[in-house]
């Protein structure tokens, strides 16, 4: 137990208690009931965002939930990773018989009882995503997102190295640190940033004695910063959005610019009728794949209509998806049960139940059109390159 405890004396009236948990274990649990009732601490600091703590305190929050707010407010991306680590904190639960993150909703209502100051130490994990996603090279986000999607085909157990492994901190962890292996680039971001910002809230809370209670991985790099007095980004730097990358908006922007201008360079050079011929081709090598790849998801016709008749528009705009109209007329005109909503984080991970739940289904809608129109966009691409090459 010793090994979970460091105590950092700040001062001779200020003492800061790091409390290392292992986020799958019933021990972690009583370990922190027991250290906040005899510490009798000022203030409790644990490693929470606001949102990860409603989740905790809401075990029904899924009924609550509008899938056609998420889309109308062009959400989805982010929502779908965020059910993936859902996911993937449910299939760990599954292994140890724990349910993730428990000994904080501990730590919460220990630090009700006894009258501590509440402090949610954690950044938010949309924004570490969200600044891992911007950091990232443009052509390796490609490779990222393979190796998320990749994720959800997994069906080995997890063995004991990584049980042994997530006992010693939170599986958000452990996925992150798995990430920043793969992807160096964003490891800063993806660790370091967080022992930063945990450290800094820590630091700045009030009271004479301050208990955290984090991940047992995290506890050396909190001590590191703390014991060294080491500099500390603001917390708004560590917020920050990274703006898209030059050779993104330029690729994004230049190659739709490009389509059009030739169509219409076809049309002085070549002719009306060889622009139109064009024109006619592009819509359907992009329409007739994204309406495929709707009606893959077994989506409902007109949803599969809109696919054909949007995804020659919105593959000319580099900010819209026809995943987006595919997956909303779906989610209107076949809106997801409650029970298919809550059962969701477990049945992304059965391929069997993809179709069957229509939650997901609304989620297959989304993604399904993208790769066939991508393809149909390459074939209407050359089609315009052989035209004005005189084939």
């Amino acid at each position: 137990m010793e090994k979970d405890i460091i105590r950092i004396n700040i001062s001779p009236e200020r003492e800061i208690v790091l409390l290392g948990t292992a986020h799958i274990s019933q021990e972690s649990v009583n370990l922190v009931r027991q250290i906040i009732a005899e510490e009798k601490p000022d203030t409790v600091c644990v490693e929470l965002d606001e949102g990860r703590l409603k989740a905790l305190e809401e075990g029904d929050r899924w009924k609550n939930l509008n899938i056609k707010d998420i889309l109308r407010k062009r959400q989805m991306s982010s929502f779908i990773v965020n059910l993936l680590l859902a996911s993937y904190q449910k299939r760990m639960s599954e292994s140890t018989g724990v349910e993730p993150g428990t000994e904080l909703k501990a730590a919460v209502d220990e630090a009700k009882i006894c009258g501590a100051e509440l402090v949610l130490a954690d950044r938010d994990v949309k924004l570490t995503l969200k600044r891992a996603w911007a950091s990232t090279p443009f052509f390796r986000k490609f490779k990222l997102l393979a190796n998320l999607l990749g994720s959800i085909f997994e069906t080995e157990k997890v063995s004991e190295e990584e049980l042994s492994k997530m006992r010693e901190q939170d599986t958000l962890s452990v996925m992150l640190e798995d990430f920043g292996r793969e992807f160096p680039e964003i490891k800063q971001i993806l660790i370091s940033e967080r022992d930063q910002f945990l450290a800094g809230r820590i630091i700045n809370s009030k009271g004479k004695k301050v208990l955290a209670v984090v991940g047992a991985g995290h506890l050396q790099g909190i001590k590191e910063i703390i014991l060294g007095n080491l500099p500390l980004p603001l917390e708004t730097d560590l917020c920050k959005i990274p703006p898209p990358s030059h050779i993104g908006t330029i690729i994004g922007w230049g190659i739709p610019s490009a389509i059009i201008l030739s169509i219409v360079y076809i049309g002085f050079s070549l002719g009306i009728d060889k622009a139109a011929d064009n024109a006619l081709f592009w819509v359907l090598a992009t329409g007739i794949p994204a309406a495929v790849g709707t009606a893959l998801a077994l989506a409902h016709p007109l949803a599969i209509l809109a696919a054909l008749v949007l995804a020659p528009i919105t593959t000319l705009h580099p900010l819209i998806g026809v995943g987006m109209f595919t997956a909303f007329i779906q989610a209107y005109l076949v809106p997801p049960r409650v029970f298919e909503i809550e059962t969701a984080a477990e049945d992304i991970w059965k391929i069997s139940r993809w179709w069957k739940n229509r939650f997901t289904r609304v989620l297959l809608c989304f993604v399904f059109p993208g790769l066939p129109t991508t393809v149909g966009s390459l074939v209407g691409i050359g089609k315009i390159v052989k035209t004005i090459g005189g084939g």
